[in-house]
């Protein structure tokens, strides 16, 4: 392995030529030759992020030849200044997280509201609201609107009256184009 400095030319080069391979350590660009891993096979955690890739691309190649959400992506991908498919890979490796669930209106009336904070690297398309009681009996579950559009903050009203006193537990939802979720649990007493 060679250490290269002060040679601009060489500075910016990175990734493989031929049988080399320049990489970037800090201020420094490392050459070495291509490791040769004939015969050896893949570790499970290796083989399983390169199926996560496998995925990906095949997210970014559905994504490319439907016009529709094709064009969604370009313009975000226009205004962050980076490839459609760069974006679309990114947008498959991240799934949506919810932050805040307020359950300060929700007191178990039918038309009470929880207000729910949900992001996500590009989108979130969905947020699912389900409540069930303590014991994991199922009250009621139901889509959470956005509003206003694009701002990351849904509500969900009520369409159940709970007894007073009866603890629920809440789980959120938010879901991703790519159709990956991320959820939360808070519970009311």
């Amino acid at each position: 392995m060679a250490k290269v400095k002060m040679n601009p030319v060489i500075e910016q080069l990175r990734g493989k030529i031929g049988d080399l391979v320049f990489k970037r350590y800090g201020d420094e660009v490392v050459v070495a030759r291509k490791p040769d891993l004939t015969g050896q096979a893949p570790t499970e955690a290796q083989a399983a992020v390169r199926e996560q890739f496998r995925q990906a691309a095949l997210y970014g190649k559905m994504v490319m030849a439907d016009p529709a959400t094709k064009t969604i992506y370009e313009e975000a991908a226009k205004a962050k200044g980076q490839p459609v498919f760069s974006l679309t890979i990114a947008d498959f490796f991240n799934a949506p997280s919810v932050g805040e669930v307020d359950l300060s209106a929700y007191a178990g009336r039918v038309g009470d509201t929880i207000a729910i904070r949900a992001h996500d690297d590009f989108d979130v398309t969905a947020v699912k609201v389900a409540i069930a009681q303590a014991d994991g009996t199922a009250v009621e579950e139901g889509a959470a609107t956005e509003t206003p559009p694009d701002s990351g903050r849904w509500t969900y009203k009520a369409t159940v009256a709970v007894p007073t006193g009866t603890s629920v537990r809440i789980t959120v939802t938010a879901t991703d184009r790519p159709g990956h979720a991320g959820a939360k649990e808070v519970s009311k007493p």
